[in-house]
């Protein structure tokens, strides 16, 4: 029998498929709160949305810090994660976290505070903060992808398309925000700027529903570990879940609402929709992780 009808094995000293269960749900919380958090605080940024930015730092530095916290056998030691940025994407994450919260911090109270007229800030100053607060952003929104698609035993994550999924689920879910947020508020008050950005998440959407369907495809055509990650995701035991969750509900409902309604109330159901399949993704991209066989055929 060839290797990709090999069974899913758990810890049995048999030839298939195991699971992967070192990164799980309190992983993918880490990631999902990191990402969401970077991304809101980005586009925020870009429109000077200060709530947003509040928001955004406090979920990366709250809920992230949580989630991996919690994730660790031994907290105390979490600081030696970032002592090699040049051979880990773990340890440049974690410099990248320090960069975001200091300079996304400093930015947003010069903005909001108006520091830059008491206390001096010289605009060259002020958009030096800007540019490295936004670069730490996207660099905490991009390097949870590199980290996964540098697991080659893992043949699902093992792909370059893996950082580009979590850049663009990351600034949709904050696009989705801003909108849920702004809405009423200083987006009300620029209606152009309020339709450009349904338009961009709208496009997002379409973006997100592309790199799934690329993601599965060189899956399914890769290795047997591939395969197998595919099908437990699109025929077997999480397919009501990638189809409901992330696929119905994530993309398919705030793509029909965005298209349907300008309201308010729509938007904001959008925003949770889109949030919920940003989640569910998180959560099954681990799941249906499986290490390959080490034979490749049954004796």
């Amino acid at each position: 029998m060839a290797v990709r009808d090999l069974p899913i094995i758990g810890d049995d000293f048999n030839v298939g498929f195991r699971f992967q269960r070192y990164w799980d749900t309190s992983m993918a919380n880490a990631f999902f709160s990191a990402e969401t958090g970077a991304g809101l605080f980005f586009v925020s940024l870009l429109v000077d949305f200060v709530p947003g930015m509040v928001t955004g730092l406090l979920i990366c530095g709250i809920f992230k810090s949580y989630f991996h916290l919690s994730h660790m056998g031994v907290p105390a030691k979490s600081w030696r994660a970032m002592l090699r940025p040049d051979r880990s994407w773990i340890s440049r994450g974690v410099i990248s976290i320090i960069f975001f919260m200091g300079f996304g911090v400093v930015h947003t109270a010069n903005i909001g505070l108006g520091l830059e007229a008491t206390i001096g800030f010289g605009p060259v100053f002020t958009g030096l903060i800007k540019v490295i607060a936004g670069a730490a952003a996207l660099m905490v929104m991009t390097y949870q992808g590199f980290a996964m698609s540098h697991s080659t035993a893992i043949a699902l994550w093992s792909t370059g398309v893996m950082p580009i999924t979590s850049l663009v689920y990351a600034s949709t879910s904050g696009l989705f925000i801003v909108l849920a947020f702004g809405w009423n508020g200083f987006l009300g008050d620029d209606p152009e700027l309020r339709r450009a950005l349904t338009y961009v998440a709208l496009g997002g959407l379409g973006v997100i529903a592309a790199l799934l369907l690329s993601l599965l495809h060189a899956a399914h055509h890769g290795s047997p570990g591939g395969s197998k990650s595919v099908e437990l995701l699109t025929r077997t035991v999480y397919a009501k879940w990638f189809y409901g969750a992330t696929c119905a509900v994530g993309i398919l409902v705030p793509a029909t609402l965005l298209m349907l309604s300008a309201g308010f109330g729509s938007i904001v159901i959008a925003a949770v929709a889109m949030l919920i399949g940003f989640y569910a993704f998180r959560v099954l991209i681990f799941k249906a992780g499986v290490f390959e066989p080490i034979m490749s055929f049954k004796p």
